[in-house]
């Protein structure tokens, strides 16, 4: 059951779930070219992708889940619930 979960993780965004547009094309150098260390918005611009919920589908997959939630109000809320995190 582990390894069915890991690979529906896995899984690139085909279309976006707004619009429809394809793509499951754009998905393969969008991930290579971030973690190469380049700035998505550079990425996202230079493939095309100017549609703001196209570009929300590409960067807010589940690859990059964790960079998002860092700004998460519930998170930040449930920090500063503990004292870890100061009020601003």
């Amino acid at each position: 059951m582990a390894d069915l979960l890991q690979v529906i993780v896995l899984l690139p965004p085909v279309r976006c779930m707004t619009c429809g547009a394809p793509l499951g094309h754009l998905w393969e150098e969008f991930r290579r070219r971030v973690e190469a260390g380049e700035d998505p918005e550079k990425v996202l611009d230079s493939l095309g992708v100017y549609r703001y919920c196209c570009r929300r589908t590409l960067y807010t997959s589940i690859v990059y889940i964790e960079q998002v939630a860092s700004y998460s109000t519930v998170r930040l809320n449930r920090l500063r619930a503990e004292g870890r995190v100061s009020e601003e």
